[in-house]
This record gives structure tokens, C-alpha cells and sequence, in this order.
């Protein structure tokens, strides 16, 4: 590539839920600014994370998977994926390595038919199957859509993620710098903050709790007599049956988010902190524009 050209461009990761697109644009920012999780339907927002080198300037956008939505959470995540589709310079088509394509595969092609922008066919967690696996697996997906590049990776070890970042610049447009240097994400603090405490929730909780999750940060701009940065959250829950199981016996489920979630947030503030959290209940809060408005989704895409 030529060090006298500066490439720079939008690119969104799409794709069905669980297949490892936070993981690869956390591995790509070096940072976490998205959760990852085992369980499906984890990331709800596109999360932008910017990467910056010498020559190229790449801002991806991690869309929620794309879901059969059953309620107005559902919808927007659903929308907030499509949409990110009519923005970009490049679409990163991310699949599982080992699975075949299902009806959601299948629907997320039809929209990136009509996608004007190069699509790049990511197949991830490559090193979860035998080699002799992968060759299959891409000539299906060659039959339904033609692809600009097909590329394995696995995201978690970092296998052919250069090479995808290098394909990738190649398409990109000659371009400004949008942001510093040292910006990694165009989300608030206080988003990201709320994230990471949602994100241990999912690996504490089980069952039907996940999902009823949602994490507001009231306060982050106060400070302890010891100095510490108080962060205040609010952690909502949709049935009055599902409070004790957060809490926990004593306390002692709530204590361990606590404990688990301020490691990664002093990491990402790069300072001691104080953190508080409540439990409290909002009935059927995925169904409540207002509420998800307030909570950070977006209630004109709800609406549309």
C-alpha cells in the first residue's frame, strides 16, 4: 500500500447472533468497547470502534444479530443492524465456521443484495473445525451471493485477521482522518460503563435473566471521600420474581457482578472507583419506547 495515501471508511460487521463479531472489533481496537458473551442477542446497540494506524483510519460498526424479533427490542436491534448496512464503504458478512447457512443467513443475504458497497465474506472460528471443512462451507455461500472476497479467520486466536484488514483497506476509499488518533469508539463513557456491567451479568446469571437485563448509569462525575470515582447504576429487571435471583442470597449475586464488572471498568477509565448498583423492577421494559429511548435505543428506529 502506498504510505503516501490515507485510506478511511465506514465498515459494518453483520451477521447472525454468536458469531463472534465483538470479539473480532475488540480484537482489532485492542480495547474492549464491546461485550461478548456465550449467550445470544449480547450486543443490542451498533457499537463504533475505531482503528488507526499510519495509513488508514477504519471505523467499524458491530450490529446486534440479526433475530426474529419478538418484541420492540427486538425490532431495534433488527433495524439498528439493517440500517447500518445504508452507511458504509465495505460490509463484513460474518458467518460460523462448521454451520451451514440457515434462514437467517439466508435473510441477511437478500439485504446485502441490495447493497451497493463491496461485501467481504468473513467465515470465523476457523479453528474450531477441520480445514478440509472450510471449502464446502464457502462454495455454498459462493452460490448464493457473489462475494468481493471470502476470508477464514478466527477472531479469538487472531488467525488471517491482518490479512482481512489488509484486503479490507484495499477497498476503501482515499479519505480524511474523522477522528484523533487515540479515539477508539464514538460511544459516551457512561455507555460503555453500563455495557461491561451488563456483560457480567450475562456470564453470572442464567436462563430467562439475561435477556430481561437492562444496565442504566445514573452518575459518574462524583467523587468519594478516598478520592474514587463514584459510579452509580441502575440495573433494570422485568418481573418482581427476577430481583432476589440478581440480588442473590445476601447480597452476594449483586457483590459479584459488583466486583467482576469494576475490574474492567477501572481498565477502561484507567482509575480506581467506587461502584454502587440497585436492582430495580420495570415491567416488560423491551415493549416501553420510552424506557429503551432513555436507556440509549434509539426510539425513532423503534417507531419507523
Amino acid at each position: 500500500m502506498d504510505n503516501k495515501t490515507f485510506k478511511s471508511g465506514f465498515v459494518a460487521i453483520i451477521g447472525r447472533p454468536n458469531v463472534g463479531k465483538s470479539t473480532f472489533m475488540n480484537r482489532i481496537i485492542q480495547e474492549q468497547i464491546a461485550i461478548t458473551s456465550p449467550k445470544p442477542q449480547t450486543t443490542r446497540n451498533k457499537i463504533q470502534g475505531i482503528f488507526t494506524d499510519d495509513d488508514r483510519q477504519i471505523i467499524f460498526l458491530d450490529t446486534p444479530g440479526i433475530h426474529k424479533p419478538h418484541n420492540d427490542l427486538d425490532q431495534y436491534m433488527d433495524k439498528a443492524a439493517i440500517s447500518a448496512l445504508k452507511e458504509v464503504d465495505a460490509v463484513l458478512f460474518m458467518t460460523e465456521a462448521g454451520e451451514k447457512s440457515g434462514p437467517g443467513d439466508k435473510f441477511i443475504i437478500e439485504e446485502l443484495k441490495k447493497v451497493k458497497a463491496p461485501v467481504f465474506l468473513i467465515l470465523n472460528k476457523i479453528d474450531l473445525i477441520s480445514p478440509d471443512d472450510i471449502a464446502p462451507q464457502i462454495d455454498e455461500y459462493k452460490d448464493l451471493m457473489d462475494f468481493a472476497e471470502v476470508i477464514p479467520i478466527s477472531a479469538s486466536l487472531g488467525i488471517n485477521v491482518d490479512d482481512l484488514m489488509n484486503t479490507l483497506t484495499k477497498d476503501l476509499p482515499e479519505g480524511p482522518k474523522y477522528y484523533d488518533d487515540d479515539q477508539i469508539t464514538d460511544h459516551p463513557e457512561y455507555f460503555i460503563v453500563g455495557e461491561l456491567i451488563r456483560e457480567r451479568i450475562l456470564e453470572d446469571t442464567r436462563d430467562e435473566i439475561p435477556h430481561s437485563i437492562a444496565v442504566v448509569v445514573e452518575s459518574m462525575n462524583q467523587r468519594s471521600e478516598a478520592g474514587k470515582l463514584q459510579v452509580e447504576a441502575n440495573i433494570y429487571v422485568e418481573r418482581d420474581s427476577q430481583k432476589p435471583i440478581v440480588i442473590g442470597r445476601g447480597g452476594s449475586m449483586l457483590k459479584n457482578i459488583g466486583i467482576g464488572s469494576r475490574i474492567k471498568i477501572e481498565h477502561l477509565l484507567g482509575e480506581k472507583i467506587n461502584l454502587k448498583l440497585w436492582v430495580r423492577v420495570k415491567k416488560n421494559w423491551r415493549d416501553d419506547p420510552a424506557f429503551l429511548a432513555s436507556a440509549g435505543y434509539s426510539a425513532k428506529d423503534l417507531n419507523s
